[in-house]
């Protein structure tokens, strides 16, 4: 078991950057991929980016270009790089983990970005 902690969001401007931080309780070497994922009011939750244990990334079209995800193994915690922001980006973000077959995830930190 793998517990996940957010930390890093909160209310930016438009155009503005966060980093978004995932704190994981024990070594994060051994996942098959570290993800971020959001949700915005009465929608459903969706994939945002991905790394892997091999350091390969992949992102939603429409922050490609203006978010990065990241990973320090030696802390256990993994980021997601967001620069210039827009309103529909506001919702909660998550960071998740799969191990085989196990999800794991956090409980989510609140971005709102106000035009």
């Amino acid at each position: 078991q793998v517990q996940l902690m957010e930390s890093g969001g909160g209310l930016i401007e438009a155009g503005g950057s966060l980093r978004l931080s995932c704190a994981a309780s024990r070594s994060i070497a051994s996942l098959d991929t570290m993800n971020w994922y959001r949700q915005a009011p009465g929608k459903e939750r969706e994939w945002v980016a991905t790394i892997t244990s091999r350091d390969i990334t992949n992102y939603k079209d429409s922050v490609k270009g203006r978010f990065t995800i990241s990973k320090e193994n030696a802390k256990n915690m993994w980021y997601l790089q967001m620069n210039s922001l827009k309103p529909e980006d506001t919702a909660t973000y998550y960071c998740n983990a799969f191990n085989g077959a196990y999800a794991h995830w956090g409980q989510g930190t609140q971005v709102t970005v106000s035009s």
